[in-house]
């Protein structure tokens, strides 16, 4: 099945057993990305779809080489510019309309404060989304540190909002390998303060705990973790082990994975498209290949708009849905002639070789939904044969000698992230997803998690779905006692069985 946020898998390579085992790669400063995701980065060109207010180049004195201090006279931050704040304040307050999932669960939890002397260490992307999820945290009675999991993707006067508000933010939009490092080391190692909950994205802080700050596990009562790569680096750790305190894994709640796969792909596969080349779907040849639930959202999408759309699947149940979904099921060798488009989102790699790209005809948009860029063989297309020609950002057309043309959109990493953005109500499925998880491992009687790497409780994500329905004015059914009873089920929920699959 596609994953929509595995795309880290591009930069971290697991080269070998041992680099399985423990965290034992740095990511290159070229693509440090996350994955939840969140707005992601997935190209290293610094990319609009997260436009911030301010360009990261309009002042070059390092963050880390000035002193500046917010209204209330605290400096324990690091940001690109405190002035900010008022601006990086409008862009939370829109932000929160579409958010009010996590707004309504501050109304409920108010009072009894579920977070009260809860100390999170967080390492997520910087936006005014992820900027609502922290102030929910605090207003829940949480105390905050937060750094950015990604050196693109901060947007620079929403740091600066949070720093006015007293969070400990140290991050900026552009930072260096060092830098990166640094504000996570600044987040961890504060005097007086020691976190014992950690939200992470990508596994980054919880990496560079390991390696300098082992002890802080000690009174660490729990991880969330909401990206594909660093529940895989959790799921080492574990194997080897090694984990020390126990985790959640959200990304794989079953909301998120909806909405983050299916319904989000849905939209951004039209969005990534004409963003980048102004393509019309209608009657256009199109082949996806993979049918999962990435593939099921663009395949959907594709269809709505006229595209003609035919499948490449390895899974003959995944087969059999395209066929009853009224799509053909052929092998990409048998139409890559004749194709407009070729998206993949399988996972896998060289799921496009350099021998199908040969035979595209002239003007083939080439596109990955998928995993990370190791689906396109974009490795051989580097060859001193062919031209590279930047047409604008993200597009590139790769030129063979007879003068065919083959349009890479995103050098064949993510296309929804590269070159369109992710919906507000998307990040607030897995934002709320986030905080349900700290809150669940933050109020865990003892021993009722041990060290080992937990699905978020099914009770949960039914909280998460029902936060979100008032969004669509949509009115649930309520069992009576006799039918609850019939069905030998709880009136409130759960509704599903573990292994109930959605």
């Amino acid at each position: 099945m596609a994953h929509k946020h595995g795309h880290v898998r591009d930069r971290i390579q697991f080269a070998n057993a041992e680099d399985k085992q423990e965290f034992s790669k740095f990511p290159t400063k070229a693509g440090r990305r996350s994955l939840s995701r969140s707005i992601s980065q997935s190209s290293t060109d610094s990319y609009s779809s997260a436009a911030s207010y301010t360009d990261s180049s309009d002042d070059e004195t390092s963050p880390r080489d000035k002193t500046q201090v917010n209204s209330h006279g605290s400096s324990e931050f690091c940001v690109k510019n405190i002035k900010q704040a008022e601006f990086g304040r409008r862009e939370i307050e829109i932000a929160e309309q579409d958010m009010s999932a996590l707004i309504s669960l501050r109304k409920r939890a108010q009072g009894e404060k579920p977070l009260a002397g809860a100390k999170v260490v967080g390492c997520t992307h910087i936006t005014a989304q992820t900027a609502v999820l922290i102030e929910t945290l605090v207003a829940l009675g949480a105390q905050c540190r937060w750094t950015a999991c990604n050196i693109y993707s901060t947007q620079n006067e929403v740091a600066a909002a949070l720093a006015e508000t007293g969070v400990s933010v140290f991050a900026w939009k552009g930072e260096s390998e060092d830098d990166f490092w640094w504000c996570i080391d600044r987040c961890v190692n504060a005097a007086g303060w020691q976190a014992n909950m950690i939200l992470d994205d990508g596994g980054d802080l919880t990496h560079w705990v390991y390696k300098k700050y082992p002890s802080v596990f000690k009174k660490v009562r729990g991880i969330v973790e909401e990206s594909v790569t660093g529940v895989h680096r959790l799921y080492q750790l574990s194997k080897a082990g090694k984990l020390c305190v126990p985790a959640m894994n959200v990304n794989d709640s079953v909301t998120k994975q909806k909405f983050d796969n299916l319904y989000c792909c849905r939209e951004s596969i039209l969005d990534g498209l004409k963003r980048t080349t102004d393509i019309m779907f209608g009657g256009k040849q199109v082949v996806v290949c993979g049918y999962g639930e990435v593939g099921k959202g663009c395949c959907a999408a594709l269809k709505a708009l006229g595209a003609i759309v035919c499948i490449t699947e390895i899974d003959p149940i995944c087969a059999l849905q395209a066929c009853m979904d009224g799509f053909r099921v052929v092998k990409l060798s048998e139409v890559i002639r004749q194709m407009d488009v070729v998206i993949t989102c399988t996972g896998n790699k060289n799921v496009v070789s350099r021998e199908q790209l040969d035979r595209m005809k002239n003007g083939c948009i080439v596109c990955n939904m998928g995993h990370s860029n190791t689906e396109i063989d974009v490795a051989s297309l580097r060859s001193p044969e062919l031209t590279w020609e930047r047409v604008r950002s993200q597009v590139d057309h790769i030129i063979w000698p007879d003068g065919k043309r083959v349009i890479l959109l995103a050098e064949g990493r993510l296309l929804n992230l590269s070159c369109s953005t992710v919906p507000t109500f998307v990040l607030s499925i897995t934002a709320t997803t986030q905080a349900l998880a700290l809150i669940e491992l933050f109020n865990a009687p003892e021993g009722r998690y041990k060290q080992d790497v937990y699905l978020l409780p099914k009770k949960m994500d039914e909280y998460v779905s029902s936060l979100h329905l008032p969004n669509f004015d949509a009115h649930l059914t309520e069992l009576s006692d006799e039918q609850a009873k019939y069905m030998g089920l709880h009136k409130n929920g759960p509704f599903k069985p573990n292994y109930y699959r959605y």
